[in-house]
Formats: C-alpha cells, sequence, structure tokens
C-alpha cells in the first residue's frame, strides 16, 4: 500500500470519483484527526469542484449523529461508557449509508451529534441529490461484529487515520476538556474508556484501503506545516 505524502495526495484521491455517487469512510481511534481530515477535505473540495459539478457535490456525514441518547444509554445501563460500539444505532447507520449509496431521493437527512448538547439531533444534515462524493468518518466503519458488518459494504474506500498514541491522547484530554469535564476526569476517560475503544479500533487498521500517516494528519492541524 503507498502512502500519501500530503493533503494534496488525499485531495486528488477524493476528485477522482465524479460519475455515480460514492461514498469514502474516513476512520481511526478517538482523537485520531477523522474529523479534521473531513472537513477539511470537504471544504477544499467544495472550493473546487470538478468541472461541471457545483460546490453541492461533495458532503459530510458524520457516523457520530447515530450515538444512542443519554436517556437511552441510562436505560441500558451503558453511559459509563458512552462512545463504546454499543453505544450506537449501527443498524441505523447502515440503513442511512444504504440510501445515501443508491441514490434514489433528492434529498437525505442524517443526524448530527451536538457537542454542546453531548447529544444526537435528527435532521441536522441535508444531503442533495447533487451530491457526488460523501464523507463519512466514524471509529467503527471496518469493524465486522453485529451491525457493524452492514456499514463497510455500502463505503467505496476506507481510509485509517494513523496518529500517534501520545499526540491522539494529548488532543482527545483537551476535547475532553474542551466540551466540559474536568481535567481529571478528561484524563481517566480518555486512558480508560476512550483507550478500550482505541485498542479494537487499532485492530481493523489492516482492513482499510489507505493509510493516513501520521505526518499528513499533522499538517492538516498545522497548515504553515505543510
Amino acid at each position: 500500500m503507498t502512502l500519501p505524502e500530503s493533503l494534496d495526495d488525499l485531495l486528488d484521491r477524493a476528485r477522482s470519483w465524479t460519475g455515480r455517487r460514492a461514498l469514502l469512510g474516513i476512520t481511526g481511534g478517538p482523537g485520531a484527526g477523522k474529523t479534521t481530515l473531513a472537513v477539511t477535505l470537504t471544504r477544499l473540495l467544495r472550493q473546487e469542484p470538478p468541472p461541471g459539478l457545483t460546490a453541492d457535490w461533495v458532503a459530510h456525514v458524520p457516523m457520530d449523529g447515530f450515538h444512542l441518547a443519554d436517556i437511552e444509554l441510562d436505560r441500558l445501563g451503558r453511559r459509563d461508557r458512552k462512545g463504546a460500539p454499543d453505544t450506537f444505532d449501527a443498524a441505523g447507520y447502515a440503513a442511512l449509508l444504504r440510501r445515501l449509496r443508491e441514490d434514489q431521493e433528492d434529498m437525505v437527512y442524517a443526524p448530527v451529534f451536538e457537542r454542546d448538547l453531548e447529544q444526537p439531533v435528527a435532521g441536522g444534515i441535508p444531503v442533495p441529490r447533487a451530491a457526488r462524493l460523501i464523507i463519512t468518518e466514524g471509529n467503527y466503519l471496518l469493524l465486522d461484529d453485529g451491525d457493524w458488518a452492514r456499514v463497510r459494504p455500502w463505503l467505496d474506500e476506507v481510509w485509517y487515520c494513523d496518529l500517534d498514541h501520545t499526540e491522539r491522547l494529548r488532543r482527545l484530554i483537551t476535547r475532553h476538556v474542551r466540551f466540559g469535564k474536568p481535567p481529571e476526569h478528561a484524563v481517566s476517560w480518555a486512558e480508560e474508556v476512550d483507550q478500550r475503544n482505541a485498542d479494537l479500533i487499532a485492530t481493523t487498521k489492516p482492513k482499510a484501503d489507505l493509510i493516513v500517516p501520521d505526518p499528513v494528519i499533522r499538517s492538516i492541524e498545522h497548515p504553515g506545516g505543510m
């Protein structure tokens, strides 16, 4: 597998899908830079659409909108490990990907995860028929257990963000603090709950179509270093 050397390499690969609707998945452990990469790709691809297409040709649909609500996690007794595979509606996510891939509807609405609320909100992301490339990102795109096994068949490619463990943990703790966790709670959550999930996700790395290496991920976080 040839590793991309820059963000431009990733943009060129993404621009190669201009015919039928395609779905690109981006995965990796918590804090690995999945969302930053997806948002950056979406923004840059919209700025320079392929010939004959408009900015609407690419859409970003995160997996996080399929978090189970806290009230359901409380009922199931799973809130203390929110973010684990069984705290998502994996079947619902797979069903959305199927609808997007089949490309039969003028508009498809996807749920969004509101970080300030720490809750999913229905219908927050509109995906118009003009979208030819859908970028989706999340932890468990390559997991083949239970309903997660229904996800990968709908994705044309899956890229794995391979950020250095220490840097990934630092970013993750910073994110938890930014969204309201006390520093000591942020550290324990990242090192215990999130790390269990990260270890599971790491086992799926060999199944990825492309590995996005640490230097490329860091360059996206720090544009001056590109």
